[in-house]
C-alpha cells in the first residue's frame, strides 16, 4: 500500500506491476479491492493502480463539503505520485463519472480513458423518472439504523454476485461508510457531464456488460455517440460489475486497448 496527502487527507492506493501506469477508480460501496481481479492480471505489463477514493477503504473519511473537482484533484494527486507522467485512468460506474471529472481538470494527466459501465452522471445518462427513484433509494440507505444498513444497489449483476468473489463482496460490503455511500449518490444524482463528453480527446475505450441493467446499454451509445472516436466493447453475460463478472475478457480489451496506445 501506498499513501499520498491531499489537503490534509491520506488517498491509499495499491500499486504493482511496472510499466505504463493504469488507474482503477471503483464504484460507489466499493473499494480498491473491487480490481483484484486486474491487478493480478495486468501486473506484468503495466503499473497498476487501484486507489480507496476519500471515504473508502483505508483512506480519510470524506469531508460533507466534498464534490467531484475535489475527488478530481485527489485522483491527480495519485498518478503525480507515481512518476511515471500521463496514466490510462479506468473507471467503473461512478468511478467512470470520477475518471471523466479528473479528464476535465486535469487532461494533461490522461494518457486514455476507459469507462466501464458508467454514467455521465444519473441527470446526465438517466431519465428523469429513473433519476428520481435512485434519489429515494439514495436517500434511505444512509439513513438506515444501525444494523440495518444495507449498501447493495439493485440490479448490480446479470445472474447474482460471483460466487468466486463472495467473500471479497461481504468484506467490502461490511467496510462501507454510510457518509460516504450518501456522498457518492447524491453527487451521481447532480451530475451531467453532457458537455464535457464531445471534448474529450485522448483515445477512450468503453466496456459494457450486455445485460447491465444499472446503466444500460442505451447509455453507453449515448458515450459513443457523444465522444469522438470512442471504442465500445461489450462484454457478453456480464452485468453492471463486468470487470468480476467476466475479468477474462474484461482484461483482455484492457491490456489490448493500453498495450496499443502505450
Amino acid at each position: 500500500m501506498a499513501t499520498v496527502r491531499v489537503d490534509g487527507l491520506t488517498v491509499a492506493y495499491d500499486r504493482v506491476g511496472a510499466g505504463p501506469p493504469v488507474v482503477f477508480l471503483h464504484g460507489a460501496g466499493d473499494d480498491a479491492r473491487i480490481w483484484r481481479p486486474q491487478l493480478q492480471a495486468l501486473a506484468d505489463a503495466f503499473t497498476v493502480v487501484a486507489w480507496d477514493e476519500p471515504g473508502a477503504g483505508r483512506s480519510s473519511d470524506v469531508p460533507g463539503s466534498f464534490v467531484l473537482a475535489d475527488y478530481a484533484r485527489c485522483v491527480a494527486a495519485v498518478v503525480a505520485s507515481l512518476g511515471l507522467g500521463p496514466a490510462h485512468v479506468a473507471g467503473l460506474s461512478w468511478g467512470g463519472t470520477v475518471a471523466l471529472e479528473f479528464y476535465r481538470h486535469h487532461p494533461d494527466l490522461v494518457r486514455t480513458l476507459i469507462l466501464a459501465d458508467t454514467y455521465a452522471g444519473w441527470k446526465g445518462s438517466l431519465p428523469a423518472a429513473e433519476v428520481r427513484a435512485r434519489v429515494k433509494g439514495a436517500r434511505r440507505m444512509p439513513a438506515a439504523p444501525r444494523g440495518a444498513f444495507d449498501p447493495t444497489l439493485p440490479g448490480l449483476y446479470a445472474d447474482g454476485p460471483p460466487a468466486a468473489y463472495a467473500a471479497l463482496l461481504a468484506a467490502m460490503a461490511d467496510a462501507v461508510r454510510p457518509a460516504t455511500l450518501g456522498r457518492q449518490l447524491s453527487l451521481m444524482a447532480e451530475t451531467d457531464q453532457r458537455d464535457l463528453l464531445p471534448t474529450v480527446a485522448v483515445p477512450t475505450l468503453l466496456l459494457w456488460g450486455e445485460q447491465d441493467v444499472r446503466s444500460p446499454l442505451t447509455v453507453a451509445r449515448q458515450f459513443h455517440e457523444a465522444i469522438p472516436d470512442a471504442e465500445l466493447v461489450v462484454i457478453p453475460g456480464a452485468g453492471h460489475v463486468s470487470n468480476l463478472e467476466r475479468p477474462e475478457e474484461f482484461n483482455r480489451a484492457v491490456r489490448r486497448f493500453c498495450s496499443d496506445r502505450s
